[in-house]
């Protein structure tokens, strides 16, 4: 299994602002009730359910905010949203991953290229960067979860495919279809975990400068506050020396 990277790092975030975190509730609240409107409310009966639920107390969204989410879908509340996922490039050539939630397709559609356009990026096709991903499950603990050798060992018995450990924690990578099983053993094992989702991991990257990185942090920061848009991941790699300077 593979050392620690700096891959680990790749999917930008934004700083913990109240407004931030305010829009980021509304984001995983909309993933809860779409899970819970395609399957079971139980989240113990509906594994994406489970995972989004999970996600949302990683980001210490509260306990009322969840239940509410969940009840919204069982009283057929909320609008009826479909997933879409985007392609396109930004600053440099690095390839971008945008997932979204819309009841609009033709609003977010024209917002989403607009705003690859007005930050040195272009909307593509669908599959035009998506080759240089592969859709993985993440499952992130501590570093007081245990040492390296510990987390292997439990990772291995869980069924993930690679663990990086690092001064500032272990992620274990798994087949996306395996997430749920894996996270679930892994629980029994090591306790809850950090974080557990399913995201696009590069094969190849781009490397960038301070000028690059600047610009293409503009291009997240501007997609990530579209309503519509769940998530945004790019292939970059950068060096200590530049991710320090942003």
């Amino acid at each position: 299994m593979a050392g620690h990277s700096k891959w680990a790092n790749i999917q930008h975030r934004k700083g913990r602002q109240d407004a931030v975190r305010a829009k980021l509730f509304s984001k995983l609240s909309k993933e809860i009730t779409i899970a819970a409107k395609m399957g079971d409310p139980d989240p113990e009966k509906n594994p994406r359910l489970r995972l989004a639920v999970k996600e949302a107390k990683s980001q210490s969204m509260p306990k009322d905010n969840i239940e509410r989410a969940i009840k919204k879908s069982v009283a057929g509340e909320g609008d009826e949203y479909e997933e879409i996922r985007y392609e396109g490039y930004g600053p440099n050539g690095v390839a971008v991953i945008v997932e979204a939630m819309t009841d609009n397709r033709n609003r977010t559609a024209s917002n989403v290229r607009s705003t690859f356009s007005k930050n040195g990026g272009n909307l593509g096709e669908t599959g035009s960067v998506g080759f240089m991903f592969e859709r993985k499950g993440e499952v992130s603990y501590p570093v007081d979860a245990g040492d390296a050798d510990t987390i292997f060992e439990a990772a291995i018995e869980a069924g993930a495919e690679d663990v990086e450990s690092a001064e500032d924690g272990h992620i274990i990578w798994c087949a996306d279809t395996d997430l749920n099983d894996v996270s679930s053993a892994l629980e029994d094992a090591l306790g809850e975990s950090e974080s557990t989702k399913l995201v696009w991991k590069p094969t190849t990257t781009t490397e960038m400068d301070l000028d690059a990185m600047q610009k293409l942090m503009k291009l997240v920061d501007a997609l990530e506050d579209d309503d519509d848009v769940q998530r945004v991941t790019t292939n970059f790699e950068a060096s200590d020396a530049v991710m320090e300077q942003l």
